[in-house]
């Protein structure tokens, strides 16, 4: 559905993607993530036929990304969005739906957003949070085959994006394909079935959030104990403190039931015992090492 094929892209001397390959298919939630200057918005823009690739080729189901036909099967939530001042929110609505051949009703597109009571609001008088909701608006209301959503929670409150992930869920349910980017990686976790790890204009991780956990190759053990840190057996089992307040214990380790058969062995009493696997957010920072923790 879109695919990007030996794609590179310099700005000057400046190489924002370099000899890049990604192919996405149809009914796929992909996000995309990597630190500050990875190449993620060089890569959205060409998708979007908002900028040209300096080699390599860019196509929307088969079609330069700057075609008719490309673009009218794209919903793009950007951060900005050029909107007349004007304008009521309906009216906005109503503007961006004519540049579709099978919009949705003015009215679902105002309840899947959560702006029924703004309808007829001016969009100079709404809140960023709101506007937020608009811009999600202006990407769903022509019904597209593929959905470019560039940080689309970023100003809402708890409800307002806990109400837009459960929206998302249900549009990637119907089959729609869904790229994303965004700061948040607990949100690329719960609504993406693939993510894909830039940095430095390569990517450097494809595939299912739990097997991009298990990049990191450790796992978290917490406890509550009166143990006393034994260096000893840490390093034979190749295990870190990574927290610890009095008595309870983050510990770091990449065979917690070796290192837990040892403290039991020794007679250790465990309290509030709990293995998990690494964090979305740990792998991230495994892969992309020495950069700006930011995913944007």
């Amino acid at each position: 559905m879109v695919t990007f094929e030996n794609v590179s892209k310099q700005y000057g001397d400046v190489v924002a993607l370099d000899d890049f390959n990604l192919e996405i298919a149809a009914g796929r939630t992909l996000a995309l993530l990597g630190p500050n200057g990875a190449g993620k918005t060089t890569a959205i823009s060409l998708l979007l036929g908002l900028r040209k690739p300096t080699r390599g080729l860019v196509r929307v189901l088969g079609y330069n990304p700057r075609d008719l036909r490309a673009h009218s099967a794209i919903g793009p939530m950007l951060q900005s969005s050029g909107l007349p001042s004007y304008l009521r929110v309906s009216e906005a609505i109503a503007l961006f739906s004519t540049y579709y051949p099978k919009p949705l009703a003015i009215g679902r597109v105002l309840e899947l957003a959560g702006l029924e009571h703004l309808a007829k609001t001016r969009v100079t008088s709404l809140s960023g949070g709101e506007l937020q909701r608009l811009y999600f608006a202006l990407a769903i209301c022509g019904d597209p085959e593929i959905l470019v959503l560039d940080e689309p929670s970023v100003g809402l409150d708890v409800e307002a994006r806990r109400g837009m992930l459960e929206t998302i869920r249900g549009i990637a349910g119907e089959g729609r394909t869904i790229v994303l980017t965004t700061h948040y990686l607990e949100e690329a976790d719960a609504l993406a079935d693939r993510i894909v790890v830039i940095d430095r204009g390569h990517i450097v991780a494809d595939g299912s959030p739990a097997a991009i956990k298990q990049t990191v190759g450790r796992k978290r053990v917490c406890f509550t104990s009166g143990w006393e840190v034994d260096s000893a057996l840490l390093a034979r089992n190749d295990a870190r403190v990574d927290f610890r307040d009095g008595n309870s214990y983050r510990l770091s380790c990449a065979a917690p039931e070796r290192l837990l058969g040892e403290l039991f062995a020794a007679g250790v009493q465990l309290e509030d015992l709990t293995v998990t696997g690494a964090s979305l957010e740990e792998a991230f920072l495994h892969l992309t090492t020495g950069h700006d923790s930011n995913a944007a």
